[in-house]
């Protein structure tokens, strides 16, 4: 008993310091906030008291019922697993929770978007009636695509674009149509036949990757 007095006192403790890093003050109700989260930006609008709205990949529902357990603060590894299981929510947490100790930009898509910013609290209405559980897509419905929505209009998503631009430039370059050819040239060398079904494939494949570069 007195050990879990003693931890949730620790856990407190840390919460208030966590909550403490960030100036509250700074931010308005319909603010877009921007935070670096293992390997992508995360997003999330401000709702004002210390609330931020944001659409996050969660395995934790998935595997308990626990309703205690959902609300805590989702770790990198309940994130990267809802990210596998195509799972998620767009749920409210505290400015603390939603940053993760990251330093937070405010506004930083409005430099972006061509589209101009809707009213802050149009923005925060829009936020709070999609709360609930989500299909995650990690290309067409992430938390960028959730928040572009709800300031701008549109639900785009920049990172999606230039993931998608960079993988086109590397499956779409010469050097792709080379190693596809040499690749099936080895197979089926190593088969000890060059096989119709294996040689013409294979061709096929390198000219379309050629002809697209």
């Amino acid at each position: 008993m007195f050990l879990c007095q003693l931890l949730n006192f620790f856990f407190v403790a840390s919460k208030k310091e966590d909550d403490s890093k960030y100036d509250l003050s700074l931010y308005k109700r319909g603010d877009l906030l921007e935070v670096p989260r293992t390997l992508f930006t995360h997003f999330g609008i401000y709702l004002g008291d210390n609330r931020v709205a944001h659409l996050i990949p969660d395995i934790m529902p998935v595997i308990s019922k626990n309703k205690s357990a959902i609300a805590t603060m989702v770790t990198n590894n309940r994130l990267l697993l809802g990210v596998l299981a195509k799972v998620a929510s767009i749920r409210v947490d505290s400015v603390a929770d939603f940053a993760y100790g990251s330093e937070i930009l405010i506004n930083h898509m409005d430099k972006v978007c061509k589209q101009r910013p809707l009213d802050g609290d149009e923005v925060a209405r829009r936020a709070e009636k999609l709360l609930g559980s989500v299909t995650y897509s990690l290309l067409w419905y992430n938390c960028e695509h959730f928040v572009m929505y709800c300031r701008y209009g549109i639900a785009i998503s920049y990172q999606t674009y230039q993931f998608c631009t960079t993988v086109r430039k590397i499956v779409f370059s010469r050097l792709s149509a080379y190693l596809t050819a040499l690749g099936g040239l080895g197979t089926s060398l190593y088969l000890g036949c060059v096989m119709p079904l294996t040689l013409l494939p294979t061709l096929l494949i390198s000219f379309t990757i050629w002809m697209a570069a």
